[in-house]
């Protein structure tokens, strides 16, 4: 499959991404203390259907012996990392570090992005994480345009972090997105700038630093799917489906509100 798109489909993918976006923005809004994580997977659903797109995580079988993913979205509490399974026994409290991915396919094309909020006040030092996982994706989305390699993107984030003292999970990475979730070419979190393949204008990538508040290694719970820091510290996820551009980067995950 070719990493460049024709301006036709990079039209197609921004449609899909707005509508990833908006759908994550309002499961953002409905995000309060009391709610339960089932509760907000199903309004993420029904949020999909109304803007006539369809979950792309949705019976996702990665091929292994794991069973289908069973969510619309992925919705992840304190020590998950990512692809947390809504739960209608889970109830979100106050000081949740809560962090949603929406992954949606819309006419054959894809958009994805992820935020993490703190439900009401946050620690200081949980206030700390999510923020600075936020600016890191910043930092990395500044850093990938035309002419730049995948390393530029990796090295902007883990330079950053590193100063924060966090952790940088290793084991899960970014990723072209376009036709389908997971794409050419991997963008890790961590490496050397000026490495890696060349990015070129007509790329659509998402960049997607996921960062813990204590030691970055990871394990999976019985379900398959949820990973968990070992340490069961926080960890937070932000994540944005970009264009790569001659100038820089588009960001297209940009709700429609």
């Amino acid at each position: 499959m070719s990493l460049f798109r024709s301006e036709e489909k990079i039209a197609a993918i921004r449609e899909a991404c707005q509508i990833a976006a908006t759908v994550l923005h309002k499961m953002k809004a409905a995000a309060v203390a009391g709610i339960t994580t089932y509760d907000l997977d199903q309004l993420g659903r029904r949020e999909m259907e109304a803007l006539g797109a369809k979950s792309a995580c949705f019976n996702y079988d990665p091929g292994s012996s794991i069973n289908p993913f069973p969510a619309h979205t992925c919705i992840s509490v304190n020590e998950e990392v990512v692809h947390g399974i809504g739960d209608i026994r889970r109830f979100l409290k106050e000081g949740d570090v809560l962090s949603l991915d929406v992954v949606v396919d819309y006419r054959g094309f894809i958009g994805d992005n992820a935020l993490t909020i703190i439900i009401g006040d946050g620690k200081p030092e949980h206030i700390h994480l999510v923020d600075s996982t936020k600016i890191a994706l910043e930092k990395a989305i500044r850093a990938a345009r035309s002419g730049k390699r995948v390393g530029d993107v990796s090295h902007a984030v883990e330079s950053f972090i590193k100063k924060q003292k966090l952790g940088i999970v290793r084991d899960f990475v970014g990723h072209g997105v376009g036709e389908s979730m997971h794409e050419a070419p991997q963008i890790p979190n961590f490496g050397r700038a000026r490495s890696g393949p060349r990015l070129q204008a007509g790329m659509t990538v998402a960049i997607e630093p996921m960062i813990t508040l204590g030691s970055p290694k990871i394990e999976m719970l019985s379900d398959g799917w949820t990973a968990v820091t070992r340490d069961r510290k926080p960890a937070a996820h932000f994540e944005h489906t970009i264009l790569i551009t001659e100038d820089g980067a588009e960001i297209l995950t940009i709700p429609n509100i």
